[in-house]
């Protein structure tokens, strides 16, 4: 970058949208048509540039986010195409913490699925602009204003179209521009490359007129000065329409509507105008928000090359051919091959040996990268996913990003005492890569525990422990990861002390502990005076409860939803020590746990099942077996859409015994909706120490 003027001219987005409505087919064309590519890859043939890993070509999904640069109507445009799988959310929650704006994508049959409600929610969470393009309009059963109904009821968006198909199914021919009122065809001997824009026909004019009105009436809604003209039956200009709809789109007041069918080549250039005119640059968004490390001072960066350097690292990924990478999008300043920036999470610099742009796996060395840029560095030792890298004279700490728990685990070790550490330095690098991988050693029994958000997520993992790092491990049958929390309010008191000749060990404490209503994480709270406890042995007690989280009083699974109070406790002059009181407040909350009526929680999983209506009964019957809450059946064209709660635990192969009931003709979609308690009859089993 050299000025604020290029700024202006990038625009950084993320391609989202529920697994299979055609994320990574639209972005090959959207590379095609810009010339960034020369052939489409399709991800039917694995051949997708996109989706360049071994288990994403052969599972014909996205499983990591990818990123690319190219160029349209002399703007850059930084593409992350994300995964539409809900074990891969972790890669659409930390692709949106670095965004702009997003193209969210939609199935014309399907309308809003399961994963698209929740990327459409993360976005919401970081006030993301977006546009939406209703995909697949050549399907049989293409809706084109049911799936817009759909994104306005189920997504409380504020959804105008501004392009209306020609026709649906086979019969769709192209779109209808509402701005300019056009109609657009592709050439098929093009491969969609060449087009020509014509008068609307004559049995889409009525139509057209009156969604634009529609259109003209939703923009005026957030313009006053084109509201005036409207009312008074001015003519609006195309140019007006497009900018009063930026403003409105910036400010996510309206969500812009289009569509198209990329896998026939249609639409996918209108789609890139789109992006070009109603997604922010880097100078609409407002300043990076941190503070000072070590201290709660706020400061910010706006985005601008002569700030100093300001950069939020974002994912960590192990590339076979140059070792360790570090994606991380720069918001201020400009970042220089051989210079060192600063790590504030860590407090230590890091030197920047190589800077990458990055086209899916291929590499593209470049001397510099300034705000506003999207790429990858070599040389960052300490850097992990959610740092902040920063000028060292002028440091700040970004917000840090939040990761939901996994749900699933598995045992895993090394085939040999020879494979120990190659799997253990393997197993490392992977959870550099996915903060939802964890990794754990069951102290009783030595084994290695690996979890995840899923079953495909351990599978994906798994499979590339054993073939992209060639360990040799035996790995056991996954199990669901439990909780514990409490049932009622009750009063625990642990008191230590040891004298072994001169100054003893001593901590008092009694504790009050709860149930939360809502939250499931864990509050503590003091409420005695310094002369009951003094304050300097306060967070030794609080960070013994935090320990005593980690292993609940039922089955050793870690506790939640849990407010501890210290409402008394004892002090000595001289024997009371932090050592005492670590002692003394774990033995009160597990006096006060045990008494509290624990249980157990297991995660419950959202289900979405489309089946036909010949094979709803076989299914709900199946269903009903594995204690699931239905919570309701809607009907759709020659189908039944079941959703239900249904407890992890009892869907392990479920996708196996679902095309055996309905002859591979229905699909589900299953994501984390909350921890429920455990019927009593599981609880025991953990009680005798058996893992169901």
């Amino acid at each position: 970058m050299s000025s604020k003027t290029s700024l202006h001219n990038i625009r950084n987005i993320g391609i989202m949208a529920h697994i299979d409505a055609g994320k990574t087919t639209t972005t090959e064309r959207i590379l095609f048509y810009s010339g960034k590519t020369h052939k489409i890859g399709e991800v039917d043939d694995g051949a997708a540039t996109m989706d360049w890993m071994e288990q994403e070509k052969e599972r014909g999904i996205t499983i990591t986010s990818a990123a690319t640069t190219t160029y349209w109507q002399n703007k850059t445009i930084n593409i992350i195409d994300t995964p539409g799988h809900v074990d891969f959310t972790v890669e659409v929650e930390r692709s949106l913490r670095i965004l702009d704006g997003v193209v969210a994508i939609f199935c014309a049959v399907g309308g809003v699925e399961p994963q698209s409600e929740t990327v459409w929610y993360q976005a919401d969470k970081y006030d993301i602009p977006r546009i939406a393009y209703i995909n697949k309009m050549d399907r049989i059963g293409a809706d084109f204003n049911n799936a817009v109904e759909q994104m306005r009821e189920k997504l409380n968006s504020n959804a105008v179209p501004i392009q209306i198909p020609a026709g649906d199914g086979d019969l769709f021919t192209g779109v209808v521009d509402l701005i300019d009122m056009t109609y657009r065809v592709s050439t098929i001997e093009s491969l969609g490359a060449k087009f020509e824009d014509l008068e609307i026909p004559d049995d889409l004019k009525e139509e057209a007129q009156q969604a634009r009105e529609f259109m003209l009436e939703a923009i005026c809604n957030s313009d006053d000065a084109l509201m005036e003209k409207f009312l008074a039956e001015k003519p609006i200009e195309p140019k007006e329409i497009v900018d009063a709809l930026r403003r409105a789109c910036l400010d996510v007041e309206i969500v812009p509507v289009l569509c198209g069918s990329s896998f026939r080549n249609i639409g996918v250039q209108k789609l890139l105008d789109a992006i070009v005119k109603f997604l922010p640059s880097p100078l609409d968004k407002p300043a990076v928000k941190g503070h000072i490390p070590g201290s709660s001072k706020a400061t910010e960066r706006k985005p601008d090359i002569n700030e100093p350097v300001c950069a939020l690292a974002y994912k960590i990924m192990t590339d076979p051919h140059v070792g360790r990478l570090t994606f991380f999008r720069i918001y201020s300043g400009t970042m220089k091959v051989g210079s060192y920036v600063y790590n504030a999470n860590v407090g230590m610099k890091e030197r920047v040996a190589r800077i990458l742009r990055m086209h899916a796996n291929k590499r593209e060395d470049i001397q510099e990268a300034s705000a506003g840029d999207i790429v990858a560095a070599i040389g960052f030792r300490k850097t992990a996913t959610g740092h902040t890298l920063c000028d060292v004279k002028n440091p700040m700490i970004l917000e840090l990003m939040e990761f939901p728990e996994p749900v699933i685990s598995v045992s895993i070790e090394p085939k040999t005492m020879a494979d120990q550490d190659k799997l253990m330095e393997s197993i490392n690098k992977l959870a550099e890569e996915d903060p939802t991988f964890i990794v754990e050693t069951n102290e009783e029994t030595g084994q290695t525990i690996i979890s995840g958000m899923g079953e495909l997520h351990i599978d994906i993992l798994t499979d590339r422990l054993l073939r992209e790092f060639k360990v040799k491990a035996n790995i056991g049958a996954p199990w669901v990861s439990y909780k514990e929390t409490i049932t009622k309010e009750q009063v625990g008191e642990g008191k230590f002390e040891r004298q072994s000749g001169g100054k003893g060990q001593f901590g008092h404490v009694v504790l009050k502990i709860q149930p939360l209503e809502e939250d499931t994480g864990f509050v503590f709270e003091n409420e005695v005076s310094k002369e009951v406890i003094p304050r300097e042995y306060i967070p030794a007690i609080e960070k013994s409860i935090t320990e005593s989280l980690r292993c609940g009083v039922i089955s050793g699974n870690p506790m939640i939803g849990i407010k501890a109070t210290v409402i008394n406790g004892s002090y000595r002059d001289v024997d009371s020590t932090e050592l005492g009181y670590k002692v003394a407040g774990s033995m009160a909350f597990q006096a006060a746990a045990e008494k509290a009526d624990p249980i157990m929680l297991e995660p419950v999983m959202a289900v979405e099942i489309i089946v036909p209506e010949d094979y709803a009964g076989n299914i709900m019957n199946d269903l009903n077996a594995r204690r699931a809450q239905i919570g309701g059946i809607v009907p759709r064209k020659k189908a039944q859409v079941i959703n239900t709660e249904v407890p992890l635990s009892e869907m392990f192969g479920y996708a196996t015994k679902l095309r055996n009931l309905s002859q591979g003709r229905a699909i589900f979609t299953m994501q984390f909706s909350s921890y429920q308690p455990v019927p009593e009859a599981v609880s025991e089993k953990m009680r005798l120490g058996i893992r169901s």
